[in-house]
């Protein structure tokens, strides 16, 4: 059997730009994509905060050192410039690969700086 398991998050980057006409995808700063591990042209989901609006497209690289987020093409109609988003990445497992997965979490600024990074998300308490 396999499993669908998160690859890679990044948390609350800032939507930056947004080209209706450009040919699709989000391009995203290369050194983020690097430090997260999502591949140029990889399929990426996207949930804005602002809206909840929720999609799937394919990442491309931005200039290094930019803290771009370009949502481009259609999508360009469901993140504008100054929305949050997370940005997540997906990969299928064997249930023995899934046993010892990790993901990678990147967690931004306001300026789509990297705050810090983890491998896993913290326990959920139930609120009283």
């Amino acid at each position: 059997m396999q499993i669908t398991m998160l690859k890679a998050k990044l948390h609350r980057a800032t939507v930056t730009h947004s080209e209706l006409g450009y040919e699709g995808s989000c391009a995203i700063d290369s050194n983020i994509l690097d430090l997260s591990g999502i591949r140029e042209y990889e399929q990426i989901q996207i949930y804005n905060i602002n809206n909840g609006a929720r999609f799937t497209t394919y990442a491309i690289r931005a200039e290094a050192g930019s803290g771009l987020f370009s949502v481009n093409g259609a999508a360009a109609r469901l993140a504008c410039p100054g929305d949050l988003i997370i940005v997540c990445a997906f990969a299928i497992l064997d249930q023995k690969e899934a046993e010892n997965h990790k993901p990678t979490l990147i967690y931004f600024n306001e300026k789509n700086q990297v705050q810090r990074s983890a491998s896993s998300i913290p326990v959920q308490a139930a609120s009283a």
